[in-house]
């Protein structure tokens, strides 16, 4: 079993140790939780879901500015 994995972050290749959640990988990122909103292969998640959300080889990141209104 591989000890890496490789990712795709804002379409940049990306390794990082297996296991790697996506809070972890915002917190290597140093980017602030609360200052981007998290898709995973096409899928939003939420800020409260990051930490349960483990990273899997070839999985696909995209990090975007939070939209806000009403």
């Amino acid at each position: 079993m591989s000890t890496t994995i490789q990712i795709q972050l804002d379409e940049q290749a990306l390794s990082l140790p297996a296991h790697t959640t996506l809070a972890q990988l915002l917190e290597q990122s140093q980017r602030s939780p609360e200052s981007v909103a998290t898709a995973l292969n096409g899928r939003f998640v939420p800020r409260e879901a990051r930490p349960g959300t483990p990273l899997h080889d070839g999985d696909t990141v995209l990090l975007f500015k939070p939209i806000v209104g009403g």
